[in-house]
């Protein structure tokens, strides 16, 4: 039986975290550690949290953590890497469509190279909206379109292949319409995180305050 595209997605990603290696390394993504260190902690909600870098630096902070992703893999390696730098963090396993919080639950969210399939972004990004408090802080960091081209000539820096996926300052905008920017743009950047992420890559930027 043929697999869904959800299905192999996953596999892909327990395929990839199985790696000894931390696959994008053990710090934390540059943007979200500029950002976040400037926030009082809070709750924060980390989608797509992979090995746990982002999420880990985040309890460092202070910050009451809660990770999910779809592979169990990843989960292993971000429990680990806690437990290293002494700290906890929860993770869940799982589609965010399956998971439900209470809404309003959570003072920030970090959506560090989330990429969802593309009929289902905005839905996600709807969904993990009603999950943060009026006056909460999102930050961003994602592969925009312009960066399709320039993995096609530098395969290392990764990234998703379609480009639906990808994302862009308009959609940013009709996604998270009722934030206060503090940024949004997009701009080409040099990544150099893990073996995945390394090379000239394009990207959007984006950290709001959610309206009351």
């Amino acid at each position: 039986m043929n697999k869904s595209w959800n299905e192999e997605y996953k596999d892909k990603w327990d395929q990839r975290y199985k790696e000894e290696e931390y696959v994008y390394g053990k710090g934390p993504n540059l943007f979200f550690k500029e950002w976040i260190e400037k926030f009082k902690p809070g709750s924060i909600l980390m989608p797509a949290d992979g090995e746990g870098r982002n999420g880990v630096f985040a309890a460092a902070l202070g910050w009451k953590v809660i990770s999910f992703d779809l592979s169990v893999e990843g989960r292993s390696k971000a429990l680990q890497l806690a437990e290293t730098q002494d700290v906890a963090i929860s993770y869940i396993v799982g589609d965010l469509d399956q998971l439900t919080f209470e809404p309003a639950s959570f003072d920030a969210i970090g959506l560090i190279y989330a990429h969802f399939a593309a009929d289902q972004k905005s839905l996600f990004h709807q969904k993990l909206n009603e999950y943060l408090k009026p006056g909460g802080l999102i930050i961003l960091e994602a592969f925009c379109k312009e960066h399709l081209k320039l993995k096609e000539l530098d395969p290392k820096v990764g990234g998703p292949a379609e480009l639906d996926m990808l994302l862009s300052k308009e959609e940013i905008i009709a996604d998270f319409e009722n934030y206060d920017l503090l940024m949004l743009g997009e701009e080409e950047i040099v990544l150099n995180e893990g073996k995945y992420h390394i090379g000239k890559g394009a990207v959007v930027r984006f950290v709001g305050i959610k309206r009351g």
